[in-house]
């Protein structure tokens, strides 16, 4: 059990990372600090979630602990090579799940971990592919779980994930927005890198 028995500082404003975590047995505080999660225009789409991760990771560093171990992550929605970022209105959420309508898209989740010695960027992938959904289905899941805080507007913990998701490649837990076995994986040979 090497990899629970290490202290983490969350550094995600996320309550879904953290009930990911803590349903997973992590022992773990949140510290938060903003980040400008800018990134370069021609970035490869594939790299921005560990490239954010790791920006997350510079400015939240001088927030860790003797003795503990930081963790940042970020979470993007691709459809058609395009990310989709968290909706500002319904306007936005719409134009989103016609996007992500009828088709798979691609859910990359990057993680950070640093020690203050040690940093390690990784990431994990999940294809995800949403069911045909009309369009009063979309203003019912949109109206009832207001999704303006979720990356592709849409939670796959939620209505869409119960009643129109029809398959998934990858891990839940990526697509709910932390690959929990890979943040296992990295911790339980922490010490021996």
């Amino acid at each position: 059990m090497k990899a629970l028995d290490y202290e983490i500082i969350l550094a995600s404003k996320s309550p879904r990372r953290s009930q990911l975590l803590s349903e997973a047995g992590f022992k773990f505080s949140v510290k938060t600090k903003d980040t400008d999660e800018s990134f370069p225009e021609d970035m490869d789409v594939m790299e921005v979630s560990p490239y954010l991760a790791s920006k997350k990771m510079d400015d939240a560093i001088d927030l860790l602990e003797p003795g503990k171990i930081m963790l940042t992550a970020d979470s993007v929605v691709i459809v058609d090579n395009q990310i989709l970022n968290k909706p500002v209105d319904y306007q936005v959420a719409i134009r989103m799940l016609k996007l992500l309508n009828n088709k798979t898209h691609t859910v990359v989740t990057g993680i950070c971990l640093s020690d203050g010695n040690k940093k390690v960027v990784d990431k994990a992938i999940s294809y995800v592919t949403i069911n045909y959904m009309n369009d009063l289905e979309m203003d019912y899941y949109i109206k009832n779980y207001k999704p303006f805080d979720k990356a592709g507007s849409y939670a796959i913990q939620e209505w869409i994930g119960h009643c129109k998701i029809g398959k998934i490649e990858g891990t839940y837990s990526n697509i709910m927005g932390l690959p929990v076995f890979l943040v296992y994986e990295l911790l339980d040979k922490w010490d021996s890198e």
